[in-house]
């Protein structure tokens, strides 16, 4: 990386090599926001006129400021083949380093994802083949809940069901009640869920339950002691995310995986959660944390520290293609990579629509860049932000 100011991710080794793949500059001439049948998308332009394109998420509504004044311009004009040292360099651009926080990174996020959309389109390569080596084409998928509203019989009922329509091997649920200090989200759900699961999804499934921050340590040991004598795989974020020494107590204190990391967005304080081992397995957001550069480098840190990575992100459209981009080069990678559980309706302006295969697997998708294609008429009618 060239000339790198000082940024929170300083003195991480290189993944792009794009200068080898193409000698000629690709210079940046325009990133630009749309919306289009309930949907974001980030479209990124070269002076060449080569496009990519990237979905993103729902947040961008809030993060528009943001994006427009201070995260895009850090990138018009500049080479997009030096894109790792622009995502740092836009930390210090016009003083970044002071609205750091998910606002900001989400928008370098989207930037980022449209840039290596371009850069694959121009290079003939795709996002896995830019990054490293292409290690798996199938991704196996766990089923994600995000529901809280429903009953221990009614979510295990409806995961039963899909776990029948798509053969995945794995599912996560939720237990507590979300950031409520220990209490439930109806009186004695989390143990009777806990409990049921086991029971009706078999001895051979894996299955994860996430507390988003419901408890404090000593209720979350003991939440975990019961997903234990369940032999469950994991527990994601059993104490309030920002609280460091309470999750590591729990990780401490139980033999079933910890894992956390879906809020934070700053390299020290990921270096600090593996050095000091306050999780087992380490979750970053692909758009919280800014990007796929930034959860490659995470997924680095925990290599050396002997964890896993494992991406957080419950997505079924093209903002799918980044995390599974990941997997498939991530030596470090969960075993299984997060999908929603719920009955997904797929748009018919892009394609694929990665659908579960039989055996509870995504196809990465193919071609270059993120292998995302877009039926050209919706620029007709899509909405500039």
């Amino acid at each position: 990386m060239k000339n790198i100011p000082y940024s929170d991710q300083h003195g991480f080794p290189a993944f792009l090599n794009i200068e080898s793949a193409w000698p000629n500059p690709i210079v940046i001439q325009s990133v630009e926001i749309f919306e289009f049948d309930g949907t974001y998308l980030a479209r990124a332009t070269s002076s060449a006129g080569v496009i990519g394109t990237a979905i993103c998420n729902s947040r961008v509504k809030y993060c528009l400021p943001i994006l427009k004044n201070l995260v895009i311009p850090a990138f018009l004009g500049r080479d997009a083949r030096e894109l790792e040292s622009l995502i740092n360099e836009v930390y210090s651009y016009k003083n970044n380093y002071k609205n750091h926080g998910m606002p900001f990174w989400n928008g370098v996020a989207y930037v980022e994802a449209a840039l290596l959309d371009l850069l694959g389109k121009v290079t003939g390569r795709s996002v896995g083949a830019l990054v490293g080596e292409v290690l798996r084409r199938d991704i196996p998928i766990y089923l994600s809940s995000t529901r809280r509203d429903t009953s221990a019989e009614e979510e295990v009922d409806f995961m039963v069901e899909r776990v029948a329509e798509t053969g995945a091997r794995a599912v996560k649920m939720k237990v507590g009640g979300r950031m409520r200090n220990n209490a439930d989200a109806t009186p004695g759900r989390t143990e009777r869920i806990i409990a049921l699961a086991r029971e009706r999804l078999g001895p051979e499934m894996t299955i994860y339950f996430d507390g988003n921050g419901s408890f404090d340590s000593e209720k979350a040991i003991e939440v975990g002691r019961l997903l234990e004598d369940h032999k469950c795989a994991f527990f994601e974020e059993p104490c309030p995310f920002e609280q460091y020494e309470a999750t590591k107590a729990v990780a401490d204190a139980l033999d079933i995986d910890v894992a956390g990391g879906e809020q934070d967005c700053n390299m020290a304080h990921f270096r600090e959660m593996i050095r000091r081992r306050v999780v087992d397995v380490v979750q970053p957001d692909m758009m919280y944390n800014g990007g796929l550069v930034r959860a490659l480098r995470v997924a680095r840190m925990a290599a050396e520290a002997g964890m896993t990575t494992t991406i957080h992100g419950t997505r079924h459209n093209p903002e799918l293609a980044t995390i599974l981009h990941f997997a498939s080069v991530t030596p470090n990678a969960g075993q299984f990579t997060e999908y929603p559980s719920k009955h997904v309706t797929f748009k018919s302006w892009y394609e694929p629509h990665f659908v579960v295969q039989p055996g509870g697997t995504v196809k990465l998708p193919d071609g270059p860049g993120l292998g995302v294609s877009y039926d050209e008429e919706i620029w007709k009618s899509a909405r500039v932000l």
